[in-house]
């Protein structure tokens, strides 16, 4: 299975440390976010990394070159950040057949297993960890609406008033479907093209879509706040690996 990270944004949020290297550079408990990003995907057995670059792309080309772990890398460039619905776009022509999508500002420590078996054994047309969130939070992410039996029966990006406290992280499976969502989608009251959108869509046509509980935690590295609560995460979980050996 093929996975894609997507890496093309500023990261304004997260200046002065995204003023001279892009956001997926920036470090997080000794080691670089996409680092964690490209480390994760390999363990679930990526068979190829189609990386798409924006803001100083150059410099995530210089310091991962072709390869990850023995694992191509392969990248794809997004000139105007236009959401991660049109990111996604980029690398249509070179998906095959079903593939991980990772958010390239996510650390996860969760069950991103649970997801791609779910795709691999159900064919479903796209899965996602969902989350419960702070009511508070909510309207930061993609939230989810959900009937009375539990079911999504719609994504919404970043509402003022989200309908749920149930949001969307930054890890999905997808089936070749969903490009032709990410088509569709038009731009949204923000300017921009939302991947929340295009599953809205594949919701709405009565495709097969799967949500999974996260089990563990997931961090979107969006400040700087983040990236200290990230750093304390991994360390905590470090001190209690080598308390058990």
């Amino acid at each position: 299975m093929q996975a894609v990270v997507l890496a093309a944004g500023k990261g304004t949020r997260l200046r002065p440390l995204t003023e001279t290297k892009p956001k997926g550079l920036v470090e997080v408990n000794g080691k670089p976010i996409l680092t964690h990003c490209f480390e994760q995907l390999t363990e679930l057995g990526a068979e190829e990394l189609l990386v798409v670059i924006g803001y100083r792309g150059e410099d995530i080309e210089e310091y991962y070159g072709d390869a990850f772990a023995d694992v191509p890398i392969r990248y794809a460039r997004q000139d105007e950040q236009l959401g991660l619905a049109h990111a996604l776009n980029t690398v249509e022509p070179h998906v095959t057949d079903d593939f991980m999508l990772m958010l390239g500002d996510n650390i996860f420590q969760a069950n991103v297993e649970d997801v791609v078996r779910r795709q691999r054994e159900s064919r479903v047309d796209a899965a996602f960890l969902v989350e419960e969130v702070p009511e508070s939070e909510a309207s930061r992410y993609g939230v989810c609406n959900t009937n009375d039996y539990g079911k999504i029966v719609e994504v919404v990006e970043k509402p003022d008033d989200p309908p749920s406290n149930l949001v969307m992280t930054g890890f999905y499976t997808f089936s070749p479907a969903i490009f032709h969502a990410t088509r569709l989608v038009q731009p949204s009251d923000r300017g921009e093209y939302e991947l929340s959108d295009a599953i809205d869509l594949l919701i709405r046509s009565g495709r097969t879509i799967d949500a999974v509980e996260l089990d563990g935690w997931r961090i979107d590295v969006g400040y700087p706040e983040d990236r200290a609560e990230a750093e304390r995460r991994l360390q905590r979980r470090a001190e209690q690996t080598t308390s058990r050996v």
